[in-house]
């Protein structure tokens, strides 16, 4: 993810914090689409740092190593490290109930730490590596995990805004849905945003529609049924690996676009530049076979963008 200059534009800070193995380095690489790099991952050591954008505005993404000796230096150093969160992000690993009271210390540990600093950023806790084939063999077990943590977060942290999710590297739109929910809290025009997106995927008579940014945050989406809700969800992470690929390659142009057909359905993939220089948001429409409409969605796709350039630039 590309490193931005600094510019008049609001910068927010985004905690993610937790045990070390909770997964937290995963999560964001999975988010960069750089699945190697998750195979050979080691302990973040002290604190991994990025600033990027979302839309208008930048995000400075703070990743604290969870071991020991680094959660200790970020105790007796919170105005270093915790002060000026706007949005914590805490990870906690569900199927190491070996470390479920660690985690849980430490939780009540940070909460203590903001309160200190008089600051009360929401508390996002994932629950994490809800992996699809483990949830299959151990749906009772993770539910009555999770629903006990929740219980044990909730009295831990009475006064604090708290939101609850399930995560997997292994379900990636698992991964992508939930911090884009998360990021979109900072976004005042984000409703602004969804409510144009539903309103050019109705023009478009299509049955669902993503819009996301390169950095895999779900800008906003439509979908008309469960199928296509379903279909979307399951198949954008390979549209996404795609496109990466042929960008390795480079192999990219204007026009560019993946094109698939399948159960009586198109599939178009599209990526669109907002503004020259920067990173570009990608497009993925499910439509009913109709080849005929197909010709016009280009021209409705670049009306589209210069409205949500338009929302963006208010």
């Amino acid at each position: 993810m590309e490193y931005l200059e600094k510019h008049s534009t609001e910068m927010h800070k985004i905690l993610f914090t937790g045990l070390d193995t909770a997964g937290k380095s995963s999560i964001i690489y999975a988010l960069k689409r750089e699945f190697s790099q998750i195979i050979n991952i080691e302990p973040t050591k002290g604190i991994s740092r990025r600033i990027y954008r979302l839309l208008d505005n930048e995000i400075s993404e703070w990743d604290l190593g969870g071991q020991e000796k680094y959660r200790i230096s970020y105790l007796k150093n919170p105005n270093v490290y915790f002060d000026g969160t706007e949005v914590a992000i805490y990870v906690i690993d569900v199927l190491n109930n070996a470390r479920i009271s660690e985690s849980l210390s430490y939780l009540k540990d940070v909460l203590y730490q903001f309160n200190t600093l008089k600051i009360k950023p929401p508390i996002n806790v994932l629950f994490h590596k809800c992996d699809p084939n483990i949830i299959r063999s151990k749906a009772n077990e993770i539910d009555n995990t999770i629903e006990d943590l929740t219980k044990q977060i909730k009295e831990i942290a009475k006064n604090s805004e708290l939101h609850f999710f399930r995560t997997s590297i292994f379900d990636l739109y698992s991964i992508m849905s939930t911090i884009s929910e998360i990021l979109l809290q900072l976004y005042p025009k984000a409703q602004l945003v969804q409510k144009a997106i539903k309103e050019f995927a109705k023009k478009l008579n299509c049955q669902g529609l993503l819009i996301i940014d390169n950095n895999s945050i779900i800008i906003g989406s439509f979908f008309e049924n469960d199928s296509a809700k379903f279909l979307l969800q399951e198949s954008i992470q390979y549209f996404l690996t795609l496109n990466d690929c042929f960008l390795k390659l480079g192999k990219s142009d204007e026009d560019d676009q993946i094109l698939a057909q399948k159960l009586g359905y198109h599939f178009l993939f599209k990526s669109i530049l907002l503004k020259e220089g920067d990173s570009p948001y990608h497009f993925s429409i499910i439509k009913e076979h109709n080849p005929y409409e197909l010709y016009f969605i280009k021209n409705e796709i670049q009306t589209f963008v210069e409205r949500l350039i338009d929302i963006i630039k208010r």
